[in-house]
């Protein structure tokens, strides 16, 4: 009966215990139904982002955690596994920055396992590769061979940074060693190919810059050779060598005066030994211009001049340049003269005139109507050569 009894009593006790949780009553530091995540996050082992300063008032969990992790007293080799494993981690989560800031402390406890500092190395490489500072990557790669020449993911990774930096001879080099040691890594066979056949366009290119330079050079020389021989003379300094003066055959300079698109006229040797030009001419009393790309060395001014005023331009409101009315001069500027040219002559033989220079590859003519106010006035103080 007292067994009875005491089994009764127990049973209402229990009972009692239970109906503790059975009301509204709540654990005390239970998660809330909905918070459970954010409070789960604060727990340092369960944490997905650690704070970027830790405090050890605010978060003495973390920062003993911490603390065991990174303890100064453990050996170097240990402290620099911890930071690689670390690296690791920020490197598979594609946060690359923090990858080689972990890698970079762990190469400054300078262990003296050779592999593991190739490995850290090999390791910022890649993170360094990713953030595209290829040259940092390739030094890390060098580093790291230096420490373990076989060592072949240091070797992939090297020959990946020469490639992208366009080192095609280098890029195949380091496949070929890498290849040596694993003639079946996929990386070094694709990196091969690629390397190859870039370091194949690159020569190409290169033959034909060459062989077009060769032959812009003999054009020009081909050039020059023609104009010496006809007398024409440029106005450059002469202390500028001949591939200077051919260079600068093809510059004109408009300063003060409005014109159409003449981008790229230049002096040019035809087939038949003739020499065209681009040529200017100056409209001084109402600052236009008139400008022939290709103006043969044998045609006559007159004849562009008919062609050039067969319709009066809409500047010319007062309705006087007409052919027969116009006159040609040039100007030597050394001497501040001006000499009348015939508008019957050639352009040769204007160019082969005593007194006249070529101005950075434009012959260049002022156009004045005949016995004109402005002609007159523009002419006052200069000293003129008329025919």
């Amino acid at each position: 009966m007292m067994a009875e009894e005491a089994a009764e009593e127990h049973e209402g006790d229990l009972d009692a215990f239970l109906d503790k949780f059975r009301g509204p009553q709540r654990y005390e530091g239970a998660f809330g139904p909905d918070t459970w995540e954010q409070e789960f996050d604060k727990i340092p082992m369960f944490m997905k982002t650690a704070p970027s300063e830790i405090d050890s008032e605010q978060h003495p969990d973390l920062a003993c955690l911490q603390s065991i992790i990174f303890d100064e007293e453990q050996i170097p080799e240990a402290q620099a596994t911890t930071y690689k494993n670390e690296g690791n981690d920020y490197f598979k989560e594609k946060d690359y920055k923090k990858a080689v800031i972990s890698y970079t402390e762990g190469l400054k406890k300078k262990c003296s396992d050779q592999d593991l500092n190739a490995m850290l190395l090999t390791n910022r490489a890649a993170a360094q590769f990713y953030l595209g500072n290829c040259r940092s990557a390739l030094n890390d790669a060098i580093a790291a061979r230096k420490l373990k020449p076989d060592h072949l993911k240091a070797i992939v990774r090297g020959a990946l940074c020469h490639l992208e930096l366009k080192h095609f001879r280098e890029a195949l080099t380091w496949c070929e060693e890498g290849l040596k040691i694993d003639p079946t890594e996929k990386k070094l066979l694709e990196t091969r190919i690629k390397a190859d056949r870039l370091k194949r366009t690159e020569e190409r290119d290169l033959r034909k810059a060459k062989l077009q330079e060769k032959k812009e050079l003999s054009q020009k020389e081909a050039l020059l050779k023609a104009i010496r021989d006809r007398n024409i003379k440029l106005s450059l300094a002469s202390s500028e060598d001949d591939s200077k003066i051919a260079t600068d055959l093809g510059e004109m300079s408009l300063e003060g005066f409005s014109s159409g698109n003449i981008t790229g006229a230049k002096v040019s040797l035809d087939e038949n030994g003739s020499l065209t030009w681009p040529v200017l001419f100056l409209y001084p009393e109402h600052g236009q211009t008139d400008f022939i790309a290709a103006f043969h060395e044998e045609s006559r001014f007159i004849d562009h001049l008919m062609v050039m005023f067969e319709e009066l331009p809409p500047w010319d409101i007062e309705k006087k340049y007409f052919p027969s009315e116009l006159e040609l001069y040039y100007e030597d500027e050394e001497r501040a003269e001006i000499y009348q040219m015939d508008t019957q002559a050639t352009l040769l033989e204007a160019l082969q005139q005593r007194r006249y220079f070529v101005k950075t590859g434009t012959p260049t003519f002022l156009v004045l109507v005949k016995l004109s106010p402005f002609s007159k006035n523009y002419f006052l103080r200069k000293k003129v050569h008329r025919l």
